[in-house]
């Protein structure tokens, strides 16, 4: 059973919403003001969900100015609502830290299957922290620490802010060093079964993360890209590898 907030202003869908959800086991709770929920969700006193369903147009505090401040301070699973359908909504909605997107009007059954995708994912990585060798430690390379039980990001000595899937992918790339990870296979674990989106989606997450990293001549080398192939994290070799260096660097491919 986890934990769901509904931040959602119109109340005969937050309490369906919300209703579907507590007929699938969980225990949920309603908030249909943008500055209320602002107040509930970060800052000190916060209330710490396992997930969020977040209107992006809400009185008060607009949902992207919420989701932001979230990711400023953690990573929670957020699943983004809103009348609004262009592919630029949905990337700006992306781009803040969202982990799924829905436009209204909205699917229950099809919300249940998004919110029960994204609970298995972040149980499975959980699972993964607690079953595989050494996974409650950080893991330091370099300058990067990767905190799997804190879900925290340090670079030096600097915390970075993270979402949950740059945070899971850099997780899954960086417990593996030398293990290639084809755009399929990363979609599907990441993303699930269900994603109806492009492989270009791993090529975004990953521009953000190395940039969130440090950019070029930083840790953020050391996320590799195979070209045509995918993506590894590599301790020795700092360099994104070119095209033509793809076949003789490619060892072991997760497909």
């Amino acid at each position: 059973m986890a934990h769901i907030v509904v931040v959602e202003d119109e109340q005969q869908l937050a309490h369906l919403i919300a209703q579907t959800l507590r007929d699938d086991g969980h225990q949920t709770e309603i908030i249909r003001d943008g500055q209320v929920a602002l107040d509930r969700l970060t800052g000190p006193g916060r209330i710490s969900p396992d997930l969020i369903i977040l209107d992006l147009g809400l009185p008060g505090v607009d949902g992207l100015t919420i989701c932001r401040r979230i990711r400023r301070e953690r990573i929670v699973p957020i699943v983004m609502l809103t009348a609004k359908s262009s592919e630029l909504d949905k990337v700006l909605g992306l781009e803040l830290g969202a982990d799924d997107y829905l436009t209204k009007p909205v699917s229950l059954r099809e919300l249940q299957a998004r919110v029960s995708a994204i609970l298995r994912r972040v149980e499975m990585m959980r699972v993964e922290s607690r079953t595989e060798d050494d996974s409650t430690k950080p893991i330091t390379y370099h300058d990067l620490s990767v905190d799997p039980l804190g879900r925290e990001v340090v670079v030096g000595d600097q915390e970075v802010n993270l979402t949950a899937k740059e945070f899971d992918l850099l997780y899954l790339l960086a417990s593996h060093p030398g293990r290639v990870f084809s755009r399929t296979y990363l979609l599907d674990r990441l993303w699930g079964d269900g994603y109806s989106g492009f492989e270009r989606t791993v090529d975004t997450h990953i521009q953000r993360l190395r940039r969130k990293l440090g950019g070029s001549g930083s840790v953020a080398d050391h996320i590799v890209t195979l070209w045509g192939v995918g993506y590894k994290y590599d301790r020795v070799n700092s360099a994104t590898s070119d095209p033509g260096d793809a076949p003789d660097t490619v060892t072991t491919t997760v497909r």
